[in-house]
């Protein structure tokens, strides 16, 4: 699970979200965020529920991003949440026991921090500029070897923000092991071959 896709409605339209989602399980990604900022919950819903046999049948975790509740009600595999969506364990009481839940991590500090609560993966970021988070702060890779030797040693730890093949080898090359990709992917002209590079890339 070196690889962790999302399906982001800010880049892909409701009507091809099966099509994108088998896409980028067919290229080899680990696992399968859905990510719908904005969007009423009736809508998310209905796309968890679309895309969630995909998974299924390809064996990859759905990991939906925010709303415990509702990654309860439809049976994902986890739930994603940001550093302001509440403590872990006002998650885990809408989920119940054994979904697993991430936590968005900007510094050392912050990942550090999700450790300690009891997380079971983090993402670190954003490295660079990325239009999916516009407005925040890239940080670069200088702590990312620290991150993944007090943090990433004991949970997975997914860097992410602005990376794509061109940039991978350095985010490699500063220590990361696992990365988040999205528009890169989802832009892509084929989702499938661009997604199967990336997983090469990782090894």
């Amino acid at each position: 699970m070196r690889l962790y896709s999302i399906l982001d409605l800010g880049y892909v339209k409701d009507a091809a979200a099966e099509r994108v989602t088998a896409a980028l399980l067919a290229g080899g990604a680990g696992l399968l965020q859905l990510r719908a900022k904005g969007c009423p919950l009736e809508q998310i819903e209905a796309v968890a529920r679309r895309v969630l046999p995909l998974c299924r049948a390809a064996g990859i975790p759905f990991i939906l991003n925010d709303h415990p509740a509702l990654a309860a009600a439809v049976g994902a595999d986890g739930v994603h949440l940001g550093q302001d969506d509440g403590s872990l364990a006002a998650a885990r009481v809408l989920t119940g026991p054994g979904m697993r839940i991430g936590r968005s991590t900007h510094s050392l500090d912050q990942a550090r921090a999700a450790l300690a609560e009891g997380f079971d993966y983090i993402g670190f970021g954003p490295l660079f500029p990325t239009p999916t988070k516009a407005g925040r702060v890239a940080i670069g890779l200088d702590d990312i070897a620290a991150m993944e030797r007090e943090v990433g040693s004991h949970i997975p730890a997914y860097c992410i923000g602005g990376i794509h093949p061109g940039n991978l080898p350095g985010v490699l090359a500063a220590g990361a092991r696992r990365v988040v990709i999205v528009s890169a992917l989802l832009q892509a002209p084929d989702i499938e071959a661009a997604t199967r590079e990336v997983v090469g890339m990782l090894g």
